[in-house]
């Protein structure tokens, strides 16, 4: 592939170029003379990243992994330009709820005042599955998404998070692969702000950064792209997630 090559292009790539769905892994592991073949769910997103960077570079596509490990992206894919091209990796046991790390909840707010970009990140997930008898691992299902296009109102919260001991920690994944007709993720990424501020108010760690936050987001956002976004008032739109009812 020549020239700056987009996540769209990594994801067709992957399954209609080199048929991922259709192949079988494995991951084995040798200490010594002791070899296993490892079946832990744990280690796959992480092996499955390592292995999506050497796939990158067996095709001749240009890219720079993120020199920060715990800081997103996971990849750039325009190494001339960090503030395009994000990509990040995640993986989930298709048989289970994907419980992967979306943002950390506390340090959100001001990421996005810094670098509103981040909300172009493309999410690479892989919905694997593991025979648990063999340890062989197969991709299920790929997708390629949007950080709205993955996430939902819950109950108790505008968006979804992970909320254990008073706390909000992180914002999680939906099943927004579910035929469930109660399930909506967001329509749009204004939506997704809307109920990301909402959620901001309703935290008491960040209720008072909430009160300026939308207003220094707006002109970053402006600053960047030259336009303006509108956030609607999640109480305008809040109905139409079923949120309230």
């Amino acid at each position: 592939m020549d020239g700056i090559v987009t996540a769209n292009d990594i994801y067709d790539a992957l399954i209609y170029g080199y048929k991922i769905q259709e192949l079988t892994g494995a991951i084995k592991f040798q200490l010594g003379d002791v070899k296993v073949s490892v079946k832990r769910r744990d280690v796959i997103g992480g092996i499955l990243q390592e292995w999506l960077e050497l796939w990158l570079k067996k095709l001749g596509i240009d890219y720079m992994p993120n020199p920060q490990v715990n800081m997103p992206p996971d990849i750039y894919l325009d190494p001339t330009d960090i503030t395009r091209g994000w990509l990040e990796i995640k993986a989930f046991n298709r048989n289970d709820t994907p419980r992967f790390s979306i943002a950390y909840f506390r340090t959100f707010p001001e990421e996005l005042i810094k670098r509103p970009w981040h909300l172009d990140t493309d999410y690479l997930i892989f919905g694997y599955v593991i025979d648990e008898r063999t340890g062989n691992v197969k991709i299920k299902d790929l997708w390629l998404k949007k950080i709205w296009q993955i996430t939902k109102p819950m109950t108790n919260w505008p968006l979804t998070v992970q909320f254990k001991n008073d706390v909000l920690h992180e914002i999680r994944p939906c099943r927004w692969y579910s035929s469930n007709r109660n399930l909506q993720v967001f329509e749009c990424l204004e939506d997704f702000l809307s109920a990301f501020e909402k959620a901001m108010y309703q935290n008491p760690e960040t209720r008072y950064e909430a009160v300026n936050w939308q207003n220094k987001f707006k002109l970053s956002y402006r600053k960047h792209y030259g336009r303006d976004i509108k956030i609607p008032k999640w109480e305008k739109i809040m109905s139409k997630y079923g949120w309230g009812d």
